[in-house]
């Protein structure tokens, strides 16, 4: 009887996140995405994302010949 409780038990527990992992999970998410809001909003990464892709479409036109 005892063997087939502490089975239960454990088939139970490891199913799923409980509410601390799904807090602390959710605290993690928020602050990678103030982060990246932030990041976001600089001046000098927006110069940087525009430079990467002028880049980017300067290699595809290259390798295409329509330079």
């Amino acid at each position: 009887m005892a063997g087939k409780l502490v089975q239960a038990v454990r088939r139970h527990g490891q199913r799923g996140m409980t509410t601390a992992e799904y807090a602390v999970g959710s605290v993690a998410i928020a602050t990678g995405i103030g982060t990246l809001i932030t990041l976001f909003q600089q001046d000098w990464f927006q110069e940087l994302l525009k430079k990467i892709i002028e880049m980017i479409i300067q290699i595809i036109l290259g390798i295409l010949g329509a330079q």
